[in-house]
């Protein structure tokens, strides 16, 4: 793990955050309920957001990102813990969590089918998984150009691709979209997602 790529994450990702990022995390963040488990928590940008929830279970594998999210943390209005951990070794019993939350991690999970796998399991049945993230492109021209910068990207972003295609990722593995939304021309996709009983 790169260990400039914390101190730069916040600085490079505040105008976008800024312009939109911000106001659609804050949608997304509201239909959370119970207890949350959130993937890839990095600098804890989403802690103070979120509101009608029990508390909050944030993993994170880089410790320099678990540290720049204590300021975070303490804007928070609910309990939040921070536990080191990747998102394809869940360590939590099966049917835990109400919520699972990923924003912007999916690009960077080194397996991430086994990542989804993993949140179907720890996640009750009919609960509810909440996705927002940069993905493939439609547009011929440029998904070839994401595929062409991603071997150079993911050394600078820490792992970071930008021709992962995450929505047919979930739907190969069995979990149900029901509300999906794009922005910025489909680099960016938002996903209600229902973890069916019939699935699991």
């Amino acid at each position: 793990m790169s260990s400039l790529f914390p101190s730069l994450y916040d600085y490079f990702m505040k105008p976008l955050e800024k312009r939109k990022l911000s106001s659609i995390r804050r949608r997304l963040l509201k239909k959370a309920t119970g207890q949350v488990l959130e993937l890839g928590s990095g600098t804890g940008i989403n802690f103070p957001l979120y509101q009608n929830v029990q508390s909050v279970t944030a993993i994170e594998p880089n410790p320099l990102m678990t540290e720049r999210a204590v300021n975070n943390k303490s804007q928070a209005i609910v309990p939040i813990d921070i536990v080191q951990a990747g998102a394809e070794n869940l360590p939590f019993e099966d049917e835990t969590f109400d919520t699972l939350v990923a924003t912007l991690v999916f690009c960077t999970i080194p397996d991430a089918e086994k990542a989804i796998l993993e949140m179907k399991r720890v996640c009750k049945p009919n609960g509810t998984i909440l996705m927002l993230d940069h993905v493939k492109m439609r547009n011929p021209f440029l998904s070839k150009l994401q595929d062409w910068l991603t071997p150079a990207w993911k050394k600078v972003c820490d792992g970071c691709c930008l021709n992962r295609e995450t929505e047919k990722l979930v739907s190969q593995n069995g979990l149900k979209i029901i509300e999906r939304k794009e922005f910025y021309s489909g680099l960016f996709i938002v996903m209600e997602i229902r973890n069916s009983k019939e699935e699991c």
